[in-house]
């Protein structure tokens, strides 16, 4: 359990320090904002799409290490993918997050994500991770109204 949580850890700090995928999208055809009135992460998702599938996928904004390092992890995780699998990865992401699906069920297809695990040991810190995949998954449903996590 140690050597998990080291890197949980190290990830988190690499992606928060470095985040990859940060900045605008300028033919992004899906966007939403997100924001998290208790700690005051607010971010924008923005992703193109062609053909059902997701061709690229950025984000701006600013927040703590967790929010920075999922809204990173996260526009890797889902490049590539069909638009109904993005979803489905974020469905998973939010429930062992949020403590709702057994941590040794298969993660297979949550990947380097797994690493996220660890949030559920934090309740304070479940929304700053998830606060980037529900807005993600407003982008992709083209929702207009802003993403929170109140």
């Amino acid at each position: 359990m140690s050597e998990l949580r080291d890197l949980y850890q190290e990830v988190i700090l690499d992606h928060g320090k470095r985040p990859r995928n940060h900045g605008p999208l300028s033919d992004a055809n899906c966007s939403a904002e997100g924001h998290n009135p208790l700690c005051g992460d607010h971010l924008q998702v923005f992703v193109k799409t062609e053909d059902g599938k997701v061709v690229d996928a950025r984000f701006e904004g600013s927040g703590c290490a967790i929010s920075v390092a999922s809204a990173s992890m996260m526009t890797q995780a889902i490049v590539g993918k069909p638009i109904e699998e993005a979803h489905h990865i974020a469905k998973q992401f939010h429930s062992m997050v949020a403590g709702e699906s057994d941590e040794s069920g298969d993660s297979s297809e949550l990947g380097k994500l797994v690493v996220f695990g660890g949030v559920r040991e934090f309740p304070m810190r479940v929304k700053c991770a998830t606060l980037p995949w529900h807005t993600l998954r407003a982008a992709l449903d083209r929702a207009r109204e802003p993403v929170t996590t109140e």
